[in-house]
């Protein structure tokens, strides 16, 4: 279920003496008292709803509050449908990747940059392979020139720990 943020103040809960009042068609009546205002929107078995409480005098519409409530929802899930979940992508390598490997991991990368994800290539380094960090290093920029036509680097090749990584980014185009 869907909420909407700010409750609107309704009906009797509106505490002014004098309204600017609109119509339920949308036409400007003028400024009237809220007991009059009131009326109206009874008469048409509507809500009075108060939609610029800082306007000076206050603004009141005369709506189905039910119906604006539902079609605000409505209005806040397909915003909630149309945003895109940014993800980032691991992929973990050797310092010692063979070739085919290699292009099997960067092929799979290039997908995952073309879908829009980020992609964090890792070196894993295994027993004494962290003494020898330049292999790891070489196997990074080897990805980052593979995949420069399409990517940007946002985080340079960096060890911490066992584990070295960069973190790649589609290029806008």
């Amino acid at each position: 279920m869907f909420f909407i943020k700010q409750e609107l103040p309704i009906n009797e809960q509106i505490r002014a003496k004098e309204v600017q009042l609109i119509g339920d068609k949308g036409e400007k009546i003028g400024v009237v008292s809220i007991r009059e205002a009131l009326e109206k929107a009874e008469e048409k078995n509507l809500d009075l709803v108060l939609v610029a409480p800082n306007a000076n005098p206050q603004v009141c519409k005369i709506m189905n509050y039910g119906k604006y409530k539902f079609e605000q929802a409505k209005k806040e899930k397909e915003a909630k449908k149309k945003q895109k979940v940014l993800e980032v992508k691991e992929l973990r390598v050797t310092p010692n990747i063979e070739e085919h490997d290699f292009g099997f991991k960067s092929k799979n990368a290039r997908k995952f940059l073309e879908d829009g994800n980020k992609v964090k290539i890792t070196v894993r380094f295994r027993g004494r392979e962290v003494n020898n960090s330049k292999a790891g290093e070489v196997v990074l920029n080897k990805f980052i020139e593979a995949l420069g036509d399409i990517a940007t680097v946002e985080k340079a090749p960096k060890l911490e720990g066992r584990n070295m990584f960069t973190i790649l980014a589609k290029k806008n185009a």
